[in-house]
């Protein structure tokens, strides 16, 4: 029987002329992308094909499931603590401006006894990734063998590891989305969240789901459809999967870019920190626990109590990483002040998140080299009282000439008003399974 050959243009041709994707044809693209046979150019148009054009739900579950099958699934079944399986759980934002929740949260469910194999993702278009932040601590390495993950898994009850041989499709379309122009499309972010879950070898998993300014969808329907689609995909693998749609409109707490997001995560395991960011992580650590089937324990008393601070420190010190030692930041800062008194009515989370990328915490060509010290602290949130003159914003960055771009992205992004802006639910719906 005579094999049929696929070829990148024709690929990319259907695509672009509206039309469905074979399993076929999915399996040779991602297959041939990941072993150089198609180039980035090809896949770069097929991306922003799929960008204009969308996929079906069949497509999509196809797409993950090639993008999983092009490297190994990780699989922990067989680790024990105390003679019992691990209760393996994990979480996943899809990314938002200010948005450290990652950090407080893994040593607070670690405090409960839960397991978090954690493969964190680098930053993408204006929103920050987990590793990046985490890089900013001195020391700190997230290139973890198998092996390596396995034991931290058994001894600490988590491990946080760059995705390496997991779904590494994925690693390269990532890195390509990034620059490209293409991030903000629901079956790419749905397809590269859950291969790399299904691959992680977690048994339960809670996602973050943003709708607002700084969510890479521009609507609560579009991040309610991402949410269902992603709860599908994971429960189509038996993973128990559910997810929360949260507010994107405003950053997260008070700091966005990398050591800055470090240090505002740090005063929350102390007990303290902005109430958004406290609120969201125990909101998320809750959902964790219920789905990894552990009850009886109380996230908020790990604040208190410094274990879940305990837990952070021994996870960083594992992983290399030196907390002792200061955090990074910009050497040159500048200062956005307030040109009246009233009341902060509003912050664009898009704008502050296109400024700190301006300033050089993210990446504008793949693999680059991203600023530890570059960010943003943010001095008065939406419904606190200004005064004329006072400072707004701090900018800091290591290389000045990047200011100019970095203000011109935050002017028009906040407003000053007179009366205080009705306050906005942080977490809107969960959805899970059936919904």
């Amino acid at each position: 029987m005579m094999q049929f050959t696929f070829d990148a243009p024709t690929i990319i041709r259907t695509k672009r002329d509206g039309g469905v994707l074979s399993d076929a044809a999915i399996d040779w693209v991602i297959d041939g992308y990941t072993h150089g046979r198609v180039a980035d150019e090809q896949m770069s148009a097929l991306l922003m094909a799929i960008f204009l054009r969308g996929m079906t739900k069949p497509e999509i579950v196809r797409w993950t499931t090639a993008m999983v099958n092009s490297g190994e699934r990780m699989d922990f079944t067989d680790l024990r603590r105390d003679g019992k399986p691990l209760a393996l759980v994990d979480k996943h934002s899809t990314g938002g401006v200010g948005d450290k929740i990652t950090i407080p949260l893994v040593p607070i469910v670690m405090a409960c006894g839960g397991a978090v194999p954690q493969a964190a993702g680098r930053g993408l278009g204006h929103t920050g990734g987990t590793l990046d932040k985490l890089e900013s601590i001195p020391g700190f390495s997230a290139e973890l063998s198998k092996a390596r993950i396995r034991q931290q898994l058994c001894d600490l009850g988590a491990a946080i590891f760059a995705a390496g041989e997991l779904a590494p499709a994925d690693r390269k379309i990532y890195a390509l989305r990034d620059v490209t122009g293409t991030t903000e499309s629901l079956p790419l972010i749905a397809s590269s969240v859950m291969s790399k879950k299904i691959a992680e070898g977690t048994k339960a998993l809670v996602l973050d789901c943003k709708v607002g300014s700084g969510a890479f969808l521009d609507t609560e329907a579009e991040s309610r459809e991402l949410a269902r689609t992603m709860v599908e995909l994971g429960a189509a693998e038996g993973l128990v999967t559910r997810a929360l749609l949260t507010d994107m409109e405003t950053p997260l707490g008070r700091t966005v870019g990398n050591a800055v997001e470090v240090a505002e995560s740090l005063e929350v395991l102390a007990g303290g920190g902005p109430a958004d960011v406290v609120e969201l992580t125990l909101a998320l650590a809750a959902e964790m626990l219920d789905a990894a089937g552990i009850d009886g324990t109380d996230p908020a008393q790990t604040l208190k109590d410094g274990t879940a601070m305990d837990r952070f420190r021994k996870l960083v010190a594992t992983q290399g990483g030196d907390l002792e030692q200061p955090l990074p930041i910009g050497p040159h800062s500048e200062t956005v002040t307030a040109p009246r008194s009233g009341t902060m009515e509003s912050i664009d989370a898009m704008a502050v998140g296109l400024a700190v990328w301006r300033l050089g915490a993210g990446r504008s060509v793949p693999g680059g080299r991203v600023q530890s010290g570059a960010g943003l602290r943010i001095h008065r949130r939406p419904g606190e009282p200004v005064a004329a003159g006072e400072p707004l914003f701090t900018l800091y960055t290591e290389t000045p000439e990047q200011f100019q771009a970095a203000l011109a992205e935050l002017d028009g992004g906040f407003s000053i008003g007179d009366e205080p802006p009705p306050q906005r639910p942080l977490i809107i719906d969960r959805i899970t399974s059936g919904d």
